[in-house]
């Protein structure tokens, strides 16, 4: 398929058929997805179908699903070349020949009968499609410019004919490179899709291909293999590049227990995995079905652009007609057939789409459609989640204060706030609180050696109580510490919850220790990336948060924007919907567990760290691949210079092709001429879209 026409017949034949529900036909993967009954149709049926409107379904295993390796690629830019230097040369000859008056000599030698022969042979192809439109009721692309071929032979002019058909065939090239230069973007994601994986059974490794592969079987991944599966890592440790998921240029380094992705590469050591997603399953599976699928999810601008190349055929007919009618010049009627373009039209708006969503994907951004990049270029209002949003989403110790008066020695002062900190880690060793992670990651930071606690005791609602090193420590709330000490809690502490923060006492053999002080951090790029929005004309940003006011009031006076607290999923959804009602097109940014109402709700919803999150896919309309706000300005530049380029696109061909027919009505365009400026539309959008790949 080259054009949205070709999906368009595919589509309706397979649709025709008794037992089809529904069918999607897309042009960049070049595949179809039927929902059928397959008790009344099967796939010899649709494959006939599909023959019967002039195209085939390759059998299985007979097409390179992964893309063109690195010579055809070659090849194919050569093959380009070339075929520029012969259009040239060849363009050359027509204007000369015209020129000097060669045709006419050449046309009194040949006979017709002969002309009209080299016409048939080498137009077969494009005939032959016409023809069995024709047959259907169809009105395709090429049939104006056969029907230009054909009045080009009605006035004996068979030169021009030709002529005519070597343009064509041209332009079908041209529109070839067109499309495959937009399919490249799938086909590249695609070949990176492991085909194999190396099993543990029993004592032995076996190679096996990845359909073969369950949940639960332990794979075996050596250096410089991309990892077949999603799951956990069960043995093993090695650095790993997972920029094909989650867009991130620098490699991790992974051990027991990371979480890993298919199509990650293992650049050193090696890891036993154990599968939990294959194959579609997998977030690389599902992200290559949700680019293959992008392009369904059309656009108003994509839409017009449909409607206007169903009527401008009919029109230029119309126009032919009419030139006929007025002027009775053969010659000129050919040239207004064979000068109209509506390929172009049909290929404007889903190149440049196509391209978008390509150069979004290798940045770490997955777009699920053309119409969520129109209507992000349109968007005036931007709301935004909190926690695992704004925020890193996990407590992190920022502050200790030693309730110790009689201290002066600032060293002193370290070494006690390390012992104190040790005990409290130690005591907190086995918790799953938030709070305990942030108190082992503090350990961590400052190289602190835990000790082994006994007598552990989880005090819900309070916090802990455990024997480290001979030592009761007890680490939770106010209400625990005023348990052991026997003293009251108010006024030790000068930093307040209402602010932000998360108090956690320590008390050691029953005497306060210290306050340990944790707060939700801010992401460190979310300020500039702010910034960057407001430049952009985003003057509408706030945040909504189901935490209480005094936290979300800290980080909304650090942004410089209003905010809303105390939210529930119901509250976010009525604040979109009234943006939305005063006409705004809202942007919703969330971390598609909670938010996942809102963001489906919003006209582009945006799922913050899609890796490993179903609920992210599901919901939002754009997910980003790794948790970086850099990423949100980005894809609202790729939204805008998308549009502007499609907006290009439409501008240039509606001219071009205006300016064209009028020339060719008023005699002014020869048919051979017009021939050769039909294919030039789809290289000025091939040219055009291209500069969405290049990188900003």
């Amino acid at each position: 398929m080259d054009c949205a026409d070709c999906t368009l017949h595919v589509k309706r034949a397979i649709a025709a058929l008794p037992g089809v529900d529904s069918v999607e036909v897309f042009l960049a993967s070049e595949k179809a997805v039927v929902s059928l009954d397959p008790r009344v149709v099967d796939l010899p049926a649709i494959r006939k179908a599909v023959a019967g409107a002039g195209y085939s379904v390759p059998e299985a295993g007979s097409q390179d699903i992964g893309g063109k390796p690195a010579d055809m690629r070659n090849f194919s830019r050569t093959v380009l070349t070339l075929l520029g230097i012969v259009f040239g040369l060849v363009l050359f000859v027509v204007v000369v020949g015209e020129w000097l008056g060669l045709f006419e000599v050449v046309t009194q030698r040949v006979p017709l009968p002969v002309g009209m022969i080299i016409v048939a042979v080498a137009g077969y192809p494009v005939f032959r499609n016409v023809a069995r439109a024709a047959l259907k009721g169809q009105v395709i692309a090429h049939t104006l410019m056969t029907m230009g071929v054909l009045a080009a032979l009605a006035v004996g002019e068979w030169a021009t004919a030709v002529v005519v058909v070597f343009f064509m065939r041209v332009g079908d090239y041209a529109e070839h490179f067109t499309t495959e230069r937009a399919r490249r973007a799938v086909r590249d994601l695609t070949a990176l899709a492991p085909q194999k994986a190396r099993l543990r059974r029993g004592d032995e490794e076996v190679e096996v291909p990845i359909a073969q592969v369950q949940p639960g079987d332990i794979v075996i991944v050596r250096p410089g293999e991309n990892i077949p599966v999603d799951g956990q890592v069960c043995g093993g440790q090695a650095t790993v590049d997972q920029s094909t998921i989650t867009g991130e240029g620098l490699p991790i380094e992974v051990g027991l227990g990371s979480q890993v992705y298919a199509a990650s590469l293992v650049s050193l050591g090696a890891l036993k995995v154990r599968a939990e997603r294959v194959g579609a399953d997998s977030m690389f599976g599902r992200v290559i079905k949700l680019v293959e699928q992008a392009e369904a999810s059309r656009g108003e601008v994509q839409r017009v652009a449909d409607r206007f190349s169903a009527y401008y055929l009919p029109v230029v007919a119309g126009w032919a007609a009419l030139t006929f009618m007025l002027r009775r010049d053969p010659l000129a009627t050919a040239a207004v057939l064979v000068v109209a373009c509506s390929c172009s039209f049909a290929l404007a708006t889903p190149i440049a789409m196509l391209a978008s969503i390509g150069a979004g994907a290798k940045r770490g951004l997955l777009i699920k459609g053309g119409k969520y990049l129109e209507s992000l270029a349109r968007a005036d209002v931007l709301l935004i989640d909190k926690t695992g949003t704004l925020t890193l989403g996990k407590l992190q110790i920022v502050d200790f204060r030693l309730l110790i008066d009689d201290l002066s020695d600032q060293s002193t002062i370290i070494n006690l706030k390390s012992k104190i900190l040790i005990y409290a880690a130690s005591a907190e060793r086995y918790s799953e609180h938030p709070l305990a992670e942030a108190l082992r990651l503090a350990a961590r930071q400052r190289d602190l050696e835990l000790l082994e606690p006994a007598d552990f005791q989880a005090l819900p609602g309070l916090g802990v109580q455990a024997r480290v090193n001979e030592h009761v420590v007890a680490v939770g709330n106010g209400e625990l510490i005023e348990q052991v000490t026997g003293q009251p809690v108010a006024g030790i502490a000068d930093v307040l919850p209402a602010q932000g923060k998360t108090l956690s006492y320590v008390a050691i053999d029953g005497q306060f220790a210290g306050v340990l002080i944790a707060e939700d951090t801010q992401r460190p790029e979310v300020p500039e990336a702010i910034q960057a929005l407001r430049r952009m004309g985003i003057s509408k940003i706030e945040l909504l948060t189901g935490d209480h006011p005094g936290a979300a009031a800290s980080l909304a006076e650090k942004l410089g924007v209003p905010f809303r607290a105390g939210l529930l999923p119901e509250d976010k959804i009525r604040i979109v919907k009234e943006y939305q009602a005063k006409g705004h097109t809202v942007v919703m940014v969330g971390d598609g567990v909670n938010d996942a109402p809102a963001l489906a709700q919003a006209d582009v919803g945006i799922a913050m760290g899609a890796a490993g999150s179903q609920v992210a896919i599901e919901a939002a309309h754009i997910a980003m691949m790794r948790e970086d706000w850099s990423l949100v300005p980005q894809a609202f530049n790729i939204a805008r210079r998308s549009l502007r380029v499609v907006k290009m696109n439409i501008a240039f061909t509606a001219v071009y092709n205006l300016v064209g027919l009028s020339l060719a009505s008023l005699g002014l365009l020869p048919p051979i001429f017009a021939a050769a400026a039909q294919s030039l539309p789809d290289l000025g959008i091939l040219a055009n879209s291209s500069r969405l790949l290049r990188q900003r």
